[in-house]
């Protein structure tokens, strides 16, 4: 696990590097084609090209904090802070979208004035084309990783990239029709679609820091534990888990027969941990170990327990809502 650790860590440190590299770099020629051109649209895509080194200089500095092991003044480790990096790329997001829509405003009263709007167009288009690359290889480099830093930087990056597509879109139809007034149209559109994805970031990183359960992990935990069921597992119920950063730990309660050892029991719980991370190589887990009761006995799978007060009379499916709820008997 440790081995798998640092190779994601390490990971998700260039993956970052490069996305700032890359994203200076745009910045820079975005800019240099809003002096050429002085379009309102160009400004837009330059505005976001800041917010998106500022974003991203943020997620390097959370994805090296986060990186840290656990320690006595944070003993779940630093990995919340990839949460908070999430949330203030998507409030710089809406911050770039207002001052677009604020400067596309004032075009549309005082009048519109460009220049060499094809040599300001190509420089945007190639940038789009670049930034739409870096956006999905960050996706994917974050889905790999199990990073919503890297995953929110990566759609920022493809928010940028679909933005210069339509600035340039809107650029053409400038040039070809003569009417100006589309510049700042553009740039206005591309402001409302920029303001959507800067909610769904910040509505995501609340999420993560109120701890809103994951129905996809939930799931996936759920139907582990069915397919690894053993006919001694009573009963397992009270599941939580929480996520921070790419570690994942849960805690549940297994009902076992009353007669197990302590290290039998401890066997279990070795089991159950090593099967889950074959999923999340980073979990951890604690299992509150219950023993059976009488009630119990209609429930049990246990066909080999020599001290039944009953027989098994009932089925109950094993599914996320049966592990987050009571015991089975209650």
């Amino acid at each position: 696990m440790e081995r798998f650790e640092i190779g994601n860590i390490t990971q998700k440190k260039w993956a970052a590097w490069i996305s700032l590299t890359v994203g200076i770099l745009m910045f820079i020629s975005k800019i240099t084609a809003y002096l050429i051109t002085g379009s309102t649209a160009i400004f837009s895509d330059a505005a976001e090209s800041v917010v998106h080194v500022a974003a991203t200089s943020m997620a390097l500095f959370s994805i090296y904090l986060s990186s840290k092991p656990a320690d006595e003044t944070h003993l779940y480790g630093h990995g919340n802070i990839e949460y908070f990096s999430a949330g203030m790329e998507g409030f710089l997001i809406i911050v770039a979208a207002i001052t677009i829509i604020y400067s596309s405003t004032i075009d549309l009263i005082e009048g519109v004035t460009t220049q060499k709007l094809s040599t300001g167009t190509t420089i945007i288009g190639i940038a789009g084309l670049v930034n739409l690359v870096l956006g999905i290889y960050l996706v994917k480099k974050g889905k790999q990783t199990n990073s919503l830093t890297l995953i929110a930087d990566g759609k920022h990056v493809l928010t940028d990239s679909y933005t210069s597509i339509g600035v340039v879109i809107g650029l053409i139809l400038v040039i070809i029709t003569g009417y100006l007034i589309l510049d700042p149209l553009i740039a206005i559109l591309v402001a409302l679609n920029i303001l959507f994805t800067g909610y769904k970031l910040i509505r995501e990183s609340v999420g993560g820091l109120m701890q809103e359960t994951d129905q996809t992990v939930l799931n996936s935990i759920s139907n582990l534990f069915a397919n690894i069921r053993k006919e001694y597992w009573i009963d397992i119920h009270h599941l939580k888990f929480r996520k921070s950063g790419e570690i994942i730990f849960a805690d549940f309660h297994l009902i076992l027969p009353y007669y197990f050892t302590i290290e039998q029991s401890h066997h279990e719980e070795t089991y159950i941990r090593d099967s889950l991370r074959q999923l999340f190589p980073n979990a951890g887990i604690r299992v509150h170990m219950d023993y059976c009761k009488p009630d119990c006995c209609k429930f049990c799978n246990y066909t080999e327990c020599n001290v039944r007060k009953d027989e098994k009379k009932k089925d109950f499916e094993w599914n996320a809502i049966k592990f987050i709820g009571d015991p089975v008997y209650l």
